[in-house]
Parts: structure tokens; C-alpha cells; sequence
């Protein structure tokens, strides 16, 4: 949610509304939506290229350990799916358009924030990683925060202004003025503790002659939320809300909240403000409004769910959830974050939000190249259950095979109509998707991607999905793929490997030291910046890879994990792909940037010859007739007939360091 306007009073009344905290030995509830845009946006990355994923995870990773070295125990909440009732969806489609527009400034050089495709899972992954307690909820979190906050008398942690409205025991802290960067010790201990401020709705309340508490929750529905915005109420605000000289540095945003306040600090009590504002508007709209109102201040109230259940037993109870009637084993994914929203969403609303990256604003949206997998995602999902006791899945009208997905066209947004694909007649029933065989389940998934499992055989365990992916992506023409695009995503992808090489105890210092060196020298590429406009078609071929790999990702936990999830955190940092297109551009070849670490070299001939054997002949013919030119290109190209017999002939070293028993793993991901 989000009061507009609310944030930025609060924080020029610093010294009234908030108190200096020393944070340590407590437990915190931890908003993950803000978290995790706040980490993104203020931590220096860079956000043109479709997101340094590594960098990301390591400011993730930072964050944490500063709150574990003050015996800070975090706990973070976050949001899920849309809520069913669908109040907010004006909001999230006046999100999305924002998001375009800013999306399209940084594609042509200008400045704005857009959080990368993957961060959400990028931010999962290192939450599993550090094992921090977290839960997504269905939909939602801020009543639930609230309400495990004051279970536990502890505070919350979020940029959300609505936390400024509920009445919190232990107060809210807002993550800009959380200095987890700047650690201090406990004077005469060796104890660390992280300065932060504390938002005080009493001081708060003071402040507007001691308002009643009970009237906060109107208040945030009558300036408009993130659930309401209601053009009537500008009758009632345009009379009582604006003080004089509203038109001062501050702005009319500024004033409204401010006289809003000011005028219901004279009111007992809720009921008594609400039949007086009532009055303000004519007769005939007055029953609809009041009912408006009523239902979005219940959204301030303590919520039903008890999350302290699930960080304690692992059972997590919604009541919506329960009156849906949907298969335990979904619930279970989505709390614990193994299922994505869009899940829920499609489940649910037989709708999905599909988010804008920074991609060529003039060619059909990066997901479009992915539609057919979320077809087959949707069709999963039709068939909930059979059972006859779901009632209100019976009760309600028969539901349409087709789905809607909102996204991108030109600079707009438009909801797209989309049919779902029919799954095999043994996957139909959902709520036993969990029990078919592995080899089933994952030859729908390769069959929805147009791969063959042989060629997957020679790929390490964590490499199969995304190259599966990647062969996906190959396949289609609208993606405009050259080939040092492909060659550019693969060599990236080494990162990873490059890192466990290093790290490997035991290791050679001839093998480290070639692999440090290569690490060292794409680390390089990647810190150097290619210029303020960027090559949008590159940009674009990029955003559709992401695209694939999320929905493939997506389809694969929907399917219990036939193929071993990828580490996202070293599989694709966007400024070192987009450099090394550059690089692979200005007849720098693959072949010389991998000599110096033949374990990498002999990896990436792996994933690009079975990625070679779908991508289009045109892929890699020369340009031009110049014998020269067909030189360089062939130069550029690696998997010719001789390179191949290395691939069967590699190392045991190489072996156990990058296959690590794939067997072994691909089992450990069943159900």
C-alpha cells in the first residue's frame, strides 16, 4: 500500500517523529518488497543492462551479516500474489505505465530506477543461501507484518509509508535512515549495534493535537491509497484538506496531507469524522462511499494469518486461501517462496502482470518470445481440483481456458487475451502434478522448451535449465539473435564456475591461477562502462533471454524441479554480456579470451555446441564476401568437428568439479 505524500511530511518532521534507536540483540520484521527494491536502488548498480545479479547478491549478502554481527535476527515477510478482490489493480497498472516510461529513459541514456526481471528471485536465493527465516504471503504482507511485529514486540523494518498508520508496539524504522553500513560498537564492550530511527505514532499524534489513533486509518483512505482513489472525494478534500497559500514550496501533495490532518485532530472519534465527511457529498453517492471507505480501513486492522506459525511450526493459514480451496502442496511452494506470485495469479484472477525491463520500446515486448511456456503454465493450472467439496470453485461460473496478461505495447500498457495450452491428460489434475514420475514431468518441461534431453547430457547439472532455455530462445526468429550475442551470454555464464575454481580447495596453482586470471580479466569488461546509449537491439535480445529463463524457471517449480534451479547470482550479470558483445565486436575472439584457463574453455564448448544445435544456419554465416571478414567469424566461432573431441576427453578434474555427481543432484530436485 502507501499513503502519497504521507513519507515526505514525516521526514521533514524528523526531530518530532522520530526517536534515535541503537539496533542489536532483537528480532525484526523485514518488508521484503522494500528490502529488496531499497538494496537495488541505492546501492550504486547499475541498472541499464538487465541487472549485475552478482552485484546484487553481494549487498544482499553485506546487509545481512551486518544485522547477524549485531545479534539482529531478522524475519521477512514478503509480498505475494494480487489481493482476489482486485482493489488495487488501477494502482498496479498506473505502477506499470510509470515503469514503461522510465524503462524507455534509461534505454536512451537518461537517468531512473527499474529493478532488473530476476531480482526477486535473485533476493530468494540469497535469503535460502543465508538461511534467513522468510515467507511469501498470498497476497499482500502489510496487515500480516503488523501483526507478527506486535506478537513479537519487535520492530518493523520497510520504506512503506502505511507503517506510519498502523499502531505498531515496538515502532517502525524506515530503511532510509538504517544505517546497516555504519556499525558501531557499545561503548566499553566489543558489541556492535546499527544506528536507525524510529517512527513514533504517539509523538505523531501529539503533534496533531493529540489526535485519536482510532482516526489514522481514515485518514489514509481519504488521501488515497494504494486501494482507493476515489474522484468524488475531491468534493470533500477541495473544502477542508487545502490550508492557504497551498501553492508554497512544499506542494499541493505536501498541504493536503497536512490540512487533512489538521482537520480531523478535531474529531473524537472515526464514526463521528465519517458521517460529517458524508455530508460533504451528495445523498445519492453517500451508502457506496461509506461502504468504500469502511472495507479499506479494515485494511489497518490485525490480520488473521499468524506468521509466527509458520516461522516456528511451518504451517502457514490464509483464510482466502482456504475458501479457494487450492492443493496443499501450492500453498506450501508459495509460502516458502518456491512457487512464484504469477502462480497465484494466474491461479486465482486467470490474469498475470508481466514486468517491463529496459528493452527496444519500439519492437513487441521481451516476453512475447516466452508467451508459449506461461501457455503451458496456464494450462497446469486450469484443473484445479476435481473435488467436490471445493465448493466455491463449483459454485462459481465455468471458468475461461483463456488468460489475460498485462503488458507492454508501444509505451502503454494493454491487457492481451492469451489461451492456455491443454497439458497431457496425466498432468490435468493440479493438485497431483507433485506425484508423477520424474522423467514425466521433466520431458513436459523439455518439450515445452523444443529440447532434447540427449543434448543436455554433456551439461553439469546446474547448467540444464538455463542452456535448455537458452536453445529455447535460439529457436525463435523474433528475437534477432547474432551470434556474438550467444557467445557473449555463455562466456558470462562462467563466472560461477570460474568462482568455485578459485575457491576449490586443493586446486592446482596453475588451474587457480588460469581461472583467476580469466575471472580477473572478465571483471574487467564488466567494470567497463560501454557509453550513456547502449545498443538497443543487444538490450533486447538480452531482456528476451530473461524472459525465457524466468518463465522456464517458473514451469520447472511449477513441476517440482525435474532440472536442478539454476544460481542466478553468477549465471548473468548484464554489463559483462553487454561488454563482451562489444569486445567480440572489435575481433576479440572467444578462443583467446579462453586460452588462459582450459577447464572454462572446455566448459563453454560444452553449452555452445548444444546450444549450436538449434540456433538458425544464418546465426553463423559470414557477413559480406570478403574472405577476411569469413575469417573472423570463423575465428569467433568454437565447436568445430576437432574442438568437440576434448568435450568426452575432459579431465577428471574438470569432472568432479563442474558435473559434482549430477545424478546425485538431479535426484536431490524431485518433488
Amino acid at each position: 500500500m502507501g499513503i502519497r505524500g504521507l513519507m515526505t511530511l514525516v521526514e521533514d518532521h524528523t526531530n518530532e517523529f522520530f526517536t534515535d534507536l541503537k539496533l542489536q540483540n532483537t528480532k525484526i520484521i523485514i518488508d521484503g518488497y522494500s528490502l529488496f527494491h531499497h538494496l537495488c536502488f541505492n546501492s550504486n548498480l547499475e541498472l541499464r543492462y538487465g541487472g549485475d545479479y552478482d552485484s546484487f547478491a553481494e549487498v544482499v549478502q553485506k546487509f545481512f551479516e551486518s544485522l547477524f554481527t549485531c545479534n539482529i535476527c531478522p524475519y521477512v515477510v514478503l509480498d505475494g500474489g494480487c489481493d482476489i478482490s482486485d482493489k488495487k489493480l488501477t494502482t498496479i497498472k498506473d505502477r506499470a505505465r510509470e515503469k514503461i516510461q522510465t524503462a524507455h529513459s534509461l534505454s536512451i541514456g537518461g537517468g531512473g530506477c527499474v529493478c532488473p526481471l530476476l531480482i526477486r528471485e535473485v533476493f530468494i536465493q540469497v535469503l535460502n543461501k543465508l538461511q534467513v527465516s522468510f515467507v511469501q504471503c498470498f497476497s499482500e504482507a502489510d496487515r500480516d507484518i503488523m501483526t507478527l511485529a506486535n506478537h513479537w514486540n519487535c520492530p518493523v523494518l520497510s520504506s512503506d509509508s502505511d507503517f506510519c498508520i498502523f499502531d505498531l508496539k515496538s515502532g517502525f524504522c524506515p530503511l532510509n535512515s538504517f544505517q546497516w553500513r555504519n556499525m558501531n560498537t557499545v561503548k566499553g564492550t566489543q558489541n556492535y549495534y546499527i544506528p536507525a530511527k524510529c517512527f513514533s505514532l504517539d509523538a505523531f499524534c501529539h503533534y496533531f493535537s493529540n489526535m485519536n489513533k482510532a482516526l489514522l486509518p481514515l485518514f489514509a483512505v481519504l488521501c488515497g491509497n494504494d486501494h482507493i482513489n476515489l474522484p468524488i472525494m475531491e468534493t470533500f478534500l477541495s473544502k477542508v484538506c487545502l490550508p492557504p497559500k497551498a501553492t508554497s514550496s512544499k506542494g499541493r501533495r505536501h498541504h493536503r496531507v497536512l490540512g487533512l490532518l489538521n482537520w480531523l485532530s478535531h474529531f473524537a472519534n472515526p464514526t463521528e469524522a465519517l458521517d460529517t465527511v458524508l455530508n460533504f457529498l451528495p445523498k445519492k453517492d453517500r451508502g457506496n462511499v461509506k461502504e468504500l471507505l469502511c472495507c479499506s480501513m479494515e485494511e489497518y486492522q490485525h490480520s488473521q494469518v499468524k506468521l509466527q506459525d509458520f516461522f516456528q511450526y511451518g504451517a502457514y493459514v490464509c483464510p482466502d486461501t482456504l475458501e479457494l480451496g487450492l492443493p496443499e502442496w501450492v500453498l506450501v511452494a508459495l509460502a516458502k517462496g518456491q512457487l512464484s506470485p504469477l502462480i497465484s495469479d494466474g491461479l486465482v484472477l486467470r490474469r498475470t502482470i508481466l514486468h517491463t525491463q529496459v528493452e527496444n520500446m519500439q519492437r513487441p515486448n521481451a516476453h512475447r518470445v516466452s508467451q508459449p511456456i506461461r501457455q503451458v503454465i496456464y494450462g497446469l493450472l486450469l484443473n484445479v481440483s476435481s473435488d467436490p467439496e471445493n465448493m466455491l470453485w463449483n459454485a462459481l461460473p465455468p471458468r475461461p481456458v483463456a488468460f489475460s496478461e498485462v503488458e507492454r505495447i508501444d509505451k502503454n500498457i494493454k491487457t492481451s487475451i492469451v489461451n492456455a495450452v491443454k497439458p497431457p491428460k496425466d498432468h490435468s489434475d493440479l493438485s497431483k502434478l507433485t506425484e508423477l514420475p520424474l522423467a514425466k514431468r521433466q520431458m513436459l518441461l523439455l518439450e515445452t522448451l523444443k529440447v532434447k534431453e540427449t543434448i543436455l547430457e554433456p551439461i553439469p547439472a546446474s547448467f540444464k535449465l538455463p542452456i535448455a532455455v537458452s536453445c529455447y530462445w535460439l529457436q525463435h526468429i523474433e528475437a534477432k539473435i547474432k551470434l556474438h550475442h550467444l557467445q557473449a551470454l555463455l562466456l558470462g555464464m562462467l563466472m560461477g564456475p570460474l568462482h568455485a575454481i578459485i575457491n576449490s580447495p586443493g586446486k592446482e596453482d596453475v588451474w587457480a591461477g588460469g581461472a583467476k586470471m580469466l575471472c580477473e580479466e572478465l571483471q574487467r569488461v564488466k567494470e567497463t562502462q560501454p557509453g550513456p546509449r547502449m545498443d538497443l537491439d543487444t538490450a533486447h535480445a538480452f531482456c528476451q533471454w530473461q524472459s525465457c529463463l524466468q518463465m522456464g524457471m517458473y514451469l520447472n517449480q511449477l513441476l517440482a524441479t525435474p532440472l536442478p534451479e539454476p544460481d542466478l547470482t553468477r549465471l548473468y550479470s548484464g554489463s559483462l554480456v553487454h561488454g563482451l558483445c562489444q569486445r567480440l565486436l572489435s575481433l576479440t575472439s572467444v578462443e583467446s579470451l579462453l586460452s588462459r584457463c582450459p577447464e572454462a574453455k572446455q566448459l563453454y564448448e560444452r553449452l555452445f555446441s548444444a546450444t549450436r544445435s538449434y540456433a538458425p544456419a544464418e546465426l553463423f554465416q559470414p557477413k559480406g564476401k570478403s574472405n577476411s571478414k569469413k575469417r573472423r567469424k570463423e575465428k569467433n566461432r568454437v565447436g568445430t568437428t576437432s574442438d568437440r573431441r576434448c568435450w568426452y576427453e575432459g579431465s577428471n578434474r574438470f569432472r568432479l568439479l563442474m558435473v559434482e555427481n549430477s545424478e546425485e543432484n538431479s535426484e536431490g530436485h524431485q518433488a
